[in-house]
């Protein structure tokens, strides 16, 4: 009745079907995985767009001014003037400080702790 062609056939269609249904299964994985991150990315969006707002709202000129006048005798603070603005080549060197170099016999701290690799030659 059933040939070994025709038991072969049906064997290779269930294994088709369930290869495609295991493939069908990963891509809906996936695509659930996916929509998780876009709303994970809506949702960091949106506290980005919060956190904006709250800064432009905490950072008024009004506002900081009355705090200003209300903390003025902790912080005594005073407005800048002219002179206390310069420019880049206005300001002092900072002064250059040079290691010493081991005396002649003695071997520096780095090189203790150093790793040779072979890869140069000394």
């Amino acid at each position: 009745m059933f040939r070994t062609t025709d038991i072969a056939l049906i064997a290779v269609m269930i294994g088709a079907a369930a290869v495609t249904y295991r493939i069908k299964q990963n891509a809906e994985s996936e695509l659930e995985h996916i929509n998780k991150i876009k709303t994970q990315i809506r949702l960091e969006h949106d506290a980005i767009n919060l956190l904006k707002a709250d800064w432009s709202l905490l950072s008024q000129p009004r506002r900081l001014q009355k705090l200003v006048d209300l903390y003025q005798p902790q912080l005594n603070l005073q407005p800048t003037t002219a002179q206390q603005i310069v420019t880049l080549d206005q300001l002092p060197m900072r002064p250059v400080e040079m290691p010493n170099p081991p005396a002649a016999g003695q071997v520096a701290e780095n090189d203790r702790n150093r790793i040779i690799t072979g890869s140069l030659k000394k």
